[in-house]
């Protein structure tokens, strides 16, 4: 028999067409990769494309071509649009470790020769200067609880204690703050992510799609030859907003996360997944074994099933046998991070700074409270006044500090996965009061399975306490 062989495709001599219309052919060719490879042309791969794939709509074959995109300088509410593409990969400039300039701010082309333009500018001008004048007494207050150890120099010192003042500060960043963002992804995620960025409410996104599809035509041009606005996508958003369902707000709810919808039979259904895979009964009977099964019994398979977890493993599959639907407010901050946990299915309502804002006790502690609240207040007055005009571009003002609706819905395997990472001791005050609660509400409804779930001893309450004051 012939001898296993393993090999790159090095993008370094072939073209990422190229590359595609190899790996397609093996389906019906003898002959190996790189024999195939051989016998192809840029010229040869566009017409293999133009036929199967721009033809026939075989489009998987798009998916071995893949991209690397530098975005560089463009706001975060246009990364937000970027980054729901769930099949790509991004890594973007973090407001924990980085700090902003007075000017690090997108100016939309919508305000150009409008007499709100000032205002606009104005705003986000303080917006970055209270951020600034932040830092120092932030800075402070960490110091004196995280002073510096022995031998410690500047740079490793602040490198340590960033995050602790600048996950306070960074609530004062508007959504026009500028960013880069590295985004990885094949052609057939590309062409419908250019078409939704092309279908975008907001100028600057559509213009970055423009851009984007120009830089992948030069790479793949036959791939992405038909990347277009989508008409669908723009008139249901209008429609939906002519009915007002997109734009209503109403005042922040108590409730800040609600576990909306989930299967009461959702242990079950997954014990019983388990064991239909590692077994040879039909999945009825399995369900019905477990469904029979006394409450000490289901425990045991619980253990079978997640006992042996270890700290950097994944659970099994079948975990993803039952989902939760639940509503969150939370600040837009903690939403940029949330955000990329895409195996999720995220519904955000758009941002507004109608909803309240987060006090951080930083803030209060490092006696800055005064500032931090002129400064939002301002930014609250300043959306409004841009919201009778145009509430796309009135987001752009809008502070990370202020809350925002997001539904969202996820398996068992994913909230896992979420709540791990979410809870753990470095990252952000919002995200580990989110995930928290999330794996509070799962072990209330599926306790034997979420039994398992690596969360903290610390609990949402008390990381509530710690990090906020109140919505304002």
């Amino acid at each position: 028999m012939p001898p296993r062989q393993i090999y790159l495709l090095s993008p370094k001599e072939l073209s990422p067409e190229t590359i595609a219309v190899a790996f397609a052919k093996t389906s019906r060719s003898p002959e190996s990769f790189r024999e195939i490879a051989a016998g192809l042309t840029d010229e040869s791969s566009a017409r293999f494309h133009e036929k199967w794939v721009v033809g026939y709509g075989h489009s998987s074959v798009a998916e071995h071509a893949v991209l690397h995109i530098a975005i560089e300088n463009i706001s975060r509410l246009a990364v937000e649009c970027i980054e729901s593409n769930r099949l790509a990969s991004y890594t973007e400039k973090s407001t924990r470790y980085q700090k902003w300039d007075t000017n690090n701010f997108f100016i939309p082309p919508e305000l150009d020769n409008h007499p709100l333009r000032e205002k606009y500018i104005q705003t986000c001008k303080l917006l970055f200067d209270t951020y600034l004048e932040s830092i120092p007494p932030t800075r402070a207050l960490v110091e004196a609880r995280a002073p510096r150890r022995e031998n410690e120099g500047d740079e490793a010192y602040d490198r340590r204690i960033r995050s602790q003042y600048v996950d306070s500060c960074r609530f004062l960043l508007p959504a026009a703050s500028l960013a880069n963002v590295g985004m990885t992804a094949n052609a057939r995620v590309l062409e419908h992510a250019i078409g939704k960025m092309l279908s975008h409410p907001l100028q600057e996104v559509r213009e970055i799609g423009e851009q984007v599809r120009q830089v992948t035509r030069a790479e793949v041009p036959t791939l992405v030859k038909y990347a277009n606005a989508l008409p669908y996508l723009i008139e249901t958003s209008q429609d939906l907003a002519k009915n007002g369902i997109i734009r209503e707000q109403a005042t922040a709810s108590e409730g800040w996360c609600t576990l909306i919808d989930y299967d009461p039979c959702g242990e079950n259904k997954i014990l019983a997944a388990a064991l239909y895979r590692f077994g040879g009964m039909a999945y009825q009977a399995c369900l019905e074994r477990v469904s029979s099964a006394d409450p000490a019994e289901r425990e045991s398979l619980a253990k079978s099933l997640l006992g042996k977890l270890g700290e950097h493993d994944t659970p099994l599959r079948e975990l993803e046998h039952t989902t939760y639907i639940f509503e969150v407010l939370l600040d837009q901050g903690g939403y940029a991070e949330l955000k990329r946990h895409r195996m999720m299915t995220q519904t955000a309502q758009s941002l507004t700074a109608r909803l309240g804002y987060a006090v951080p006790r930083k803030m209060i502690e490092a006696g800055f409270n005064e500032r931090y609240r002129s400064a939002m207040e301002t930014a609250r007055e300043t959306y409004e006044v841009l919201a009778a005009w145009n509430p796309s571009v009135a987001a752009y003002v809008v502070p990370n500090g202020f809350n925002r609706r997001v539904l969202l819905t996820l398996n068992l395997r994913e909230a896992f996965a979420f709540c791990q990472l979410r809870s753990a001791p470095n990252a952000h005050f919002s995200m580990r009061r989110v995930a928290e609660r999330i794996g509070a509400e799962i072990g209330r409804v599926h306790p034997f399975l979420a039994s398992y779930m690596p969360l903290p001893a610390e609990t949402w309450q008390e990381v509530e306490s710690k990090s906020f004051a109140r919505t304002e």
